[in-house]
């Protein structure tokens, strides 16, 4: 999608990987796996992940740069729900 002049971030937790394979920007975030953007329901925490995220597109100045997010997740991760009533 690079090649094609679309700009990419990718939102995740283990940055590390990400740098290491090439990614060329990516929004680290202390959230659990399967919760890059946060709970379920919280549409105005999603909003605010998704537009800092988003806001790595302009701040970006080379390829690799990882930007780590302001965001904690609000529990211990062990203790988190991750099956939202059906």
């Amino acid at each position: 999608m690079e090649e094609a002049g679309f700009s990419t971030v990718v939102i995740s937790p283990t940055w590390e990987f990400h740098r290491a394979v090439g990614i060329p920007r990516t929004a680290a975030v202390a959230y659990p796996y399967g919760r890059p953007v946060g709970q379920v329901g919280d549409k105005e925490g999603q909003k605010k992940v998704l537009l800092e995220a988003l806001s790595a597109l302009e701040r970006a100045k080379r390829p690799g740069e990882v930007f780590h997010l302001p965001f904690t997740w609000p529990e211990d991760p062990s203790k988190t729900d991750w099956h939202p009533p059906e």
